[in-house]
């Protein structure tokens, strides 16, 4: 439904995950009897959860845990771990300097060159400790360091920015990657995004995407919504983009998972953005939280270092548990940002739904007070979803 800005200009209303609820429906179901496998690439996992590629939130150690437990954890390849040999004095001064240095700081640190030989290292280090090897680049990153990634024996490539499309222009003086020929001439699944729309995503998926990442700014440390004013709530970013995916995979017999990738916090979030038809989700901050994240209770977004315009900023998160309890639980905490699984089993018990595409039906209600109502109590003293 279009909506009048003005003479000339009309809008579209878009909604977030904070504005929408799910309805029970006529059946319910035993948590355990909930079916949370997905499949990305050639990868299937028992948790549709995966962990960032940021420099807080996913290190060789954590990536491998992530794995044993049954997830997914993304490494960034042009963060501190590909910049340094030895990360921990680096992570040490950012998680020390104030606030009033910090992008300054951030600007001088990832200044240092890329190191090719460490792009192989780290993958072999995951993969030599039976992780998969996720990991994730910028496009222009991707087209320098794709044959490094194949080569050093990666499982999933990750060509992430903030907006990617099939149809970016360029100076004379620079080549854009094709996505198409670069999804082709790779030997392992690679997943294209961000983007928020259902024209962007038909024509990542034409282009060979093994799976897309919706969301432009949400990010808990994300400032891209700020410094640009671009971006679409995520419920109806999620909406537009999976019925991109349906529709191609009515046409093809193609099914590519549509991942949620930003501003997911509790449990709650994350069954909220498969009932508006993601496959899976990408989360940040929950992770940076974890006791062994490298962020030391810091979490920063991926453009928080750039040298001319910074979108991101440093956030403190604090350590609430171990990564098996923010994953798999039990939950020490009662804000839902303990056992994320269980929350959405839990969910899925709650809805009927024994599977991801059955979760994916449900009914959604427009519902702004969902948070709010009846929670006077919490909020003033700021006890679990007034915290």
């Amino acid at each position: 439904m279009e909506i009048q800005l003005g003479r000339g200009k009309t809008a579209k209303r878009a909604y977030g995950i904070d504005e929408i609820a799910l309805v029970p429906g006529n059946r319910t179901l035993d948590p355990s009897l909930a079916e949370t496998k997905w499949r990305i690439g050639n990868i299937e996992r028992e948790i549709p959860i995966i962990a960032s590629a940021m420099d807080g939130v996913v290190d060789v150690r954590m990536a491998v845990r992530l794995s044993q437990l049954g997830a997914l954890g993304v490494l960034n390849l042009e963060g501190i771990q590909t910049r340094y040999a030895d990360p921990e004095p680096i992570l040490d001064r950012i998680t020390s300097v104030g606030k009033d240095e910090f992008v300054s700081l951030m600007q001088e640190l990832y200044a240092e060159p890329i190191k090719p030989e460490l792009i192989e290292k780290r993958i072999q280090e995951i993969k030599q400790q039976g992780g998969i090897a996720a990991v994730s680049c910028t496009p222009a990153g991707a087209s320098k360091y794709g044959e490094v990634v194949a080569k050093a024996g990666a499982d999933l490539f990750f060509v992430q920015a903030t907006v990617v499309s099939t149809a970016h222009l360029s100076p004379e003086s620079v080549v854009p990657l094709d996505l198409a020929e670069f999804c082709r001439s790779m030997p392992i699944p690679v997943v294209l995004g961000n983007c928020v729309t259902y024209e962007v995503t038909l024509n990542l998926l034409k282009a060979g995407a093994a799976a897309i990442l919706v969301g432009i700014g949400p990010g808990a440390a994300c400032t891209s919504r700020g410094v640009l004013g671009v971006g679409v709530p995520q419920a109806t970013a999620i909406a537009d983009c999976a019925a991109a995916r349906d529709d191609y995979f009515q046409e093809t017999g193609n099914y590519v998972p549509v991942i949620a990738d930003g501003g997911l916090i509790t449990g709650g979030d994350i069954c909220k953005c498969i009932a508006c038809g993601a496959d899976g989700v990408m989360i940040g901050s929950p992770f940076a939280r974890a006791a062994e994240a490298p962020g030391r209770g810091y979490h920063w977004g991926m453009a928080t270092p750039s040298p001319v315009l910074p979108r991101g900023t440093r956030i403190r998160v604090g350590s609430t548990g171990s990564l098996e309890q923010i994953l798999i639980g039990p939950a020490a905490l009662d804000d839902g940002t303990h056992n994320l699984l269980g929350a959405l089993k839990t969910s899925m018990g709650t809805l009927g739904a024994k599977n991801i595409k059955e979760m994916q039906q449900v009914e959604v209600a427009i519902a702004p007070s969902l948070l709010t109502e009846g929670k006077v109590y919490q909020k003033a003293q700021q006890l679990g979803m007034g915290k």
